[in-house]
């Protein structure tokens, strides 16, 4: 059983370590959220609104992958719902909620590039 859970874990970890890498590889650069805000603030120009569409979009493209990797997670954990994983919280409902929350901010991302763009080309 120890076995089992030792394999799991060596595999999600090398998961994780290879997603986190496929995301800082986009040429998109990652802002934190102050400095999001103070472009968002000083954005102005069609450039601008056209470069923070493309940070949002990336950033959709970014929460799609963790979306549909956590839901083979939860396909996967909803094989084996008896035993210790019957228990709460089900390890089966933490990727459901892992997954409705990457969709949801999937969702977001997109509302606002979908905003940014618009700004864009009515600045023109």
């Amino acid at each position: 059983m120890r076995t089992r859970f030792g394999v799991a874990l060596s595999i999600a970890i090398v998961v994780a370590t290879l997603n986190a890498g496929y995301a800082e590889s986009t040429s998109v650069p990652h802002y934190s959220q102050s400095e999001l805000h103070k472009r968002i603030q000083d954005a102005h120009t069609a450039e601008q609104y056209h470069a923070l569409a493309a940070y949002f979009k990336s950033r959709q493209t970014q929460f799609e992958q963790q979306a549909q990797s956590e839901k083979q997670e939860w396909e996967r954990r909803s094989q084996n719902v008896s035993g210790p994983a019957a228990k709460y919280p089900r390890p089966v409902d933490s990727s459901k909620h892992r997954y409705e929350y990457f969709t949801y901010e999937a969702d977001q991302m997109s509302q606002q590039a979908e905003h940014f763009e618009s700004l864009s080309s009515s600045a023109h």
